[in-house]
């Protein structure tokens, strides 16, 4: 939208499309009529609550059809309830009583919401936002990994110069390197999909206080687990106030922004191999780099990524923060910052296929990284110091530091300082063959054992 203040539902719009059906408006209003109807039908599955009687197959099919049938226009009903009422939850209350009005259900309508505070919908459709959110988030986060995965086990052998402190090093492989990202982001996926996301149905105060004084036999702890992890796959927390205290929510949010925050790591390293000349881009016909510079090529792809990485974190940070902290028993801060969860998974998306599409148009050039290589024999100090320690040469770091610090050394410099060494012959022989090009240590093995 050309209007749009955010750039989520403006310039990124298209590329967050998945989205608009687990965190907009429309979103948190279909799950809490789902989590009204599914408290609904636990109540009249409980012989111990006889005026919510029992209902018929025909009764039940016509609630779950509520859920499915629920579109943005119903959704445009509910907050025509909520203009008059002013309170979100109780509209969808009052919407859902009008559903059942004149059909076999209207006996039972004061049954809906019964014994709920706003607070037992609202956490459990949050849940259920993010547990849709992160279906569609985390396949992206693979696409990345898996992506990396391949271009680790395509380029393992591939030597390329080290820098270390931004100075020459002792060389890897780009495969090598590109599969430290894809296991450190590998290791905080695991860590997101293990967070179990909570869920409390327990009233005013977090102890069923009102559902006693009505049911005082009823086993509302056992009934209220059903609904939360029977019918809603989310997991049961007993220890609350009012509201879910949102740990969980904290846990996943400090992991999501550890994801993002390797991926701006990454995506620097990029940046930094492609102004260096390792990775070219290809081009795509139309584009333009630059409204000056016909031959720019920029790496904007991987900018684009850093830069929604940092706003998401942004947002995961006070997240994180935040929602953990509630004065007493209950206040409402919380309600207005859990509206922007969207917005943290909407910049990690518009991100994540930033990243995706710039690794897609990466081109190796192996005649730079060759070139870098042979230029930088000063490298080789540490391979010839390391075997001097093993012969007992005395000083042998010192001596190479001599030889190397700040002075131009070539091939010849280094042939020439070996031949003078007394070493055993293999030793010498190996120093000999050794060129910054084959010192990549076991790098290339390293790379086959990435999962």
């Amino acid at each position: 939208m050309i209007t749009a203040i955010s750039p989520i539902d403006g310039r990124y719009a298209s590329k967050v499309t998945e989205l608009t059906e687990c965190f907009s408006e429309y979103a948190l209003l279909k799950n809490r009529v789902k989590v009204e109807i599914v408290w609904l039908i636990a109540l009249c599955t409980e012989p111990e609550i006889p005026e919510c009687r029992t209902l018929s197959k025909a009764e039940e099919l016509l609630l779950r059809q509520i859920i499915i049938d629920f579109t943005p226009t119903e959704a445009e009903k509910i907050k025509q309830i909520e203009a008059v009422t002013n309170h979100d939850v109780k509209a969808v209350e009052y919407y859902l009583k009008e559903q059942i009005a004149d059909t076999s259900l209207e006996d039972i309508s004061e049954f809906i919401h019964f014994a709920c505070t706003s607070e037992d919908i609202n956490n459990l459709s949050h849940a259920l936002m993010l547990k849709d959110g992160l279906t569609v988030l985390v396949p992206q986060q693979q696409k990345i990994v898996s992506e990396l995965s391949k271009l680790a086990k395509e380029f393992q052998s591939v030597p390329m110069l080290a820098r270390t402190h931004g100075q020459t090093a002792s060389p890897t492989t780009i495969g090598k390197e590109l599969a430290v990202f894809a296991q450190r982001l590998q290791k905080q996926s695991g860590k997101i999909t293990a967070i179990e996301l909570l869920g409390k149905l327990n009233g005013a105060v977090g102890h069923f206080n009102a559902h006693i004084s009505a049911y005082p036999d009823v086993d509302w702890i056992n009934l209220s687990k059903k609904v939360i992890e029977t019918e809603l796959n989310l997991k049961q927390n007993l220890f609350t106030t009012q509201i879910e205290p949102h740990d969980y929510m904290a846990e996943l949010f400090d992991v999501m922004a550890r994801w993002n925050t390797i991926l701006v790591d990454f995506n620097r390293d990029i940046w930094t191999y492609i102004s260096m000349g390792y990775f070219g881009q290809k081009t795509i016909k139309g584009e333009i780099g630059s409204s000056t510079m016909p031959h720019k090529v920029n790496p904007i792809d991987f900018e684009n990524s850093e830069g929604n990485c940092g706003l998401a974190n942004a947002i995961y940070h006070h997240l994180a923060t935040k929602l953990p902290i509630s004065r007493l028993q209950r206040d409402l801060t919380d309600s207005t910052v859990l509206r922007n969860m969207g917005v943290g998974f909407g910049y990690s998306m518009i991100a994540y296929k930033s990243t995706i599409k710039g690794l897609s148009k990466l081109k190796l050039n192996e005649q730079n990284l060759a070139k870098d290589l042979d230029n930088a024999w000063e490298i080789m100090a540490e391979p010839i110091q390391t075997v001097m320690r093993k012969a007992g040469i005395e000083k042998p770091y010192e001596k190479l530091k001599e030889l190397t610090r700040g002075q131009t050394i070539d091939q010849n410099t280094i042939r020439n300082f070996v031949e003078g060494l007394d070493l055993k012959p293999a030793d010498k022989q190996r120093l000999l063959d050794m060129t910054p090009a084959s010192y990549t240590g076991i790098a290339s093995k390293i790379v086959a054992l990435l999962d």
